[in-house]
């Protein structure tokens, strides 16, 4: 067993840590530790909305629609993701917030991980 490799499945996998797969919260060693990037599986219910919208942003990142029917917040703009493999791209300073309309599986991308963006619900 090479403990560099883990194989995994991400609707289970993403259940123990808020949908987050990889990332720097990941322990030391665990081959889905990393400081360069974070991947989210979120698995949202119709209504789900992030608690508050995250100012202050350090991160790029990409959100991809699996399923479901998602909208996510900017300053000044509003996109909804309805069809699969429909996306979104922002990057550092832009501030940003999210409802499912639908329930919905996202695939969420960021880079670097960094910590301090948690919050207690709907994160």
């Amino acid at each position: 067993m090479n403990d560099s490799v883990y194989v995994g499945n991400a609707g289970r996998d993403a259940a123990l840590d808020r949908g987050w797969l990889l990332g720097h919260f990941k322990d030391v060693g665990d081959p889905r530790h990393s400081e360069a990037v974070e991947i989210k599986w979120g698995v949202h219910p119709r209504g789900d909305e992030r608690s508050r919208w995250v100012r202050g942003e350090e991160r790029t990142a990409l959100l991809l629609l699996v399923s479901g029917r998602f909208r996510v917040e900017l300053p000044g703009r509003s996109v909804l993701l309805e069809r699969q493999g429909d996306y979104v791209v922002w990057g550092r300073g832009v501030d940003h917030s999210w409802r499912a309309e639908e329930e919905s599986v996202v695939l969420t991308v960021r880079w670097p991980s960094v910590p301090g963006y948690a919050v207690s619900a709907g994160g």
